[in-house]
C-alpha cells in the first residue's frame, strides 16, 4: 500500500462519490474504484457496503478510514517539516472562492504572494457560497474565501476584513445626489431594486437591514454574481446595495454613482476557511501571512 491509496481512500469516504474523489486526485472514475477494491484485497476485509443505496461503510471500512487520516496526517506533517527545514517555499495553493472576492479583493494579494514566493502556483475557482464550504470539507482545495461566514464544526475560520456595503445607481438617477451627503435608508422605499439570489449571504444581510429598519422592500431583479448586477444598474434598471470593494472601478469611470448610507454603517466580513486539523505547508502558512496584509489603496475596515 502506498501513501496515494490511503489518500484515494480518504477522499471517496469524505466526498461519498467516486467521480469526486477521481477529480480530486486527477484519475479516472474506474481508477478509484479499482483503488478501492484493492484496498479490500489487501486487507482482506469488505470496506464498502455496496448492498446499500447511499456510500456507506463497512465497520472495517471505517477503521481504515480512520487509520488512513492518521497516516495522512503524519506525511503531510514530515513533509512540511522537512519543507521548513529546507526553507522551502513551494508547491500548489488551491483557492474556492465567491466571485466578488475573488475578482475584487484578491488579485492585489495573489500578485504580492507570486512576487514574494514565485515557485508556488495559485490555482483558484469561483464559486458560490455554499460550494466553498463544501470544497473545504470534501479536501478539494487548501483554503477557502467567503462573506458573512457560518461556523461549522470541521473547518476553521481566520478573519480577513470587512467590507463596506454602499448604495449604486445610474449616475443620472435622483439618489445619485446623494453621494456627497449619503443617502437614509427610508429613501429606498419604492426604488426600484435589484438584489443577488435569496440563497447568497450578503443577500440575506441585505434582506435583515431592511427588516431591522422596517422597510418592506421586493427586488424586481434577482442575480446570482455582482458583475450582472451592476451591469442592471449601470442601464438604470434599479438600484442595488454591494459591497464598496467591487464597485471602485466603476466608480472611477463614473459609470456607476457609489452612495454611502447617511450616518449607518453596514459592513460584510470576510473570512478565509481551511479544514481543521490540516497540516499548513510552508506556502500555505505564508499565503495567510500575506493575506493578513495591508495593501496601498485597500479599503479593510479591521
Amino acid at each position: 500500500m502506498q501513501i496515494e491509496n490511503f489518500k484515494i481512500f480518504a477522499d471517496l469516504v469524505e466526498t461519498k462519490s467516486f467521480s469526486k474523489s477521481a477529480k480530486i486526485n486527477a484519475i479516472t472514475q474506474s481508477a478509484v474504484s479499482q483503488q478501492a477494491r484493492a484496498m479490500e484485497r489487501h486487507f482482506k476485509a469488505l470496506l464498502i457496503d455496496r448492498s446499500q443505496k447511499q456510500f456507506q461503510l463497512t465497520r472495517e471500512g471505517q477503521r481504515v478510514y480512520e487509520a488512513a487520516k492518521e497516516l495522512l496526517h503524519s506525511y503531510d506533517k514530515l513533509a512540511s517539516e522537512l519543507q521548513e527545514m529546507k526553507k522551502v517555499i513551494s508547491g500548489t495553493i488551491r483557492i474556492s472562492t465567491i466571485y466578488s472576492i475573488g475578482l475584487h479583493e484578491l488579485p492585489p494579494f495573489i500578485k504580492r504572494f507570486l512576487v514574494d514566493y514565485p515557485s508556488v502556483n495559485v490555482r483558484v475557482e469561483y464559486r458560490r457560497s455554499n460550494l466553498v464550504y463544501e470544497d473545504i470539507l470534501h479536501n478539494s482545495v487548501d483554503f477557502g474565501l467567503v462573506a458573512f461566514p457560518v461556523r461549522t464544526r470541521q473547518i476553521e475560520q481566520l478573519p480577513f476584513r470587512n467590507d463596506r456595503l454602499v448604495l449604486i445607481a445610474h449616475p443620472r438617477h435622483p439618489l445619485a445626489k446623494c453621494v456627497e451627503g449619503g443617502v437614509e435608508l427610508k429613501q429606498l422605499a419604492g426604488q426600484k431594486f435589484i438584489g443577488f439570489d435569496p440563497d447568497i449571504p450578503t443577500r440575506k444581510a441585505v434582506d435583515q437591514i431592511f427588516r431591522d429598519n422596517k422597510l418592506e422592500i421586493e427586488p424586481v431583479m434577482e442575480f446570482d454574481n455582482i458583475e450582472t448586477v451592476k451591469r442592471a444598474v449601470e442601464i438604470d434598471h434599479g438600484i442595488a446595495i454591494v459591497p464598496q470593494a467591487t464597485v471602485q472601478q466603476e466608480q472611477q469611470q463614473g459609470t456607476l454613482a457609489v452612495i454611502p448610507f447617511k450616518n449607518k454603517e453596514f459592513t460584510r466580513p470576510l473570512a478565509i476557511l481551511h479544514r481543521k486539523g490540516r497540516v499548513l505547508t510552508p506556502a500555505m502558512k505564508k499565503f495567510i501571512e500575506t493575506l493578513g496584509m495591508n495593501l496601498p489603496g485597500s479599503n479593510d475596515d479591521n
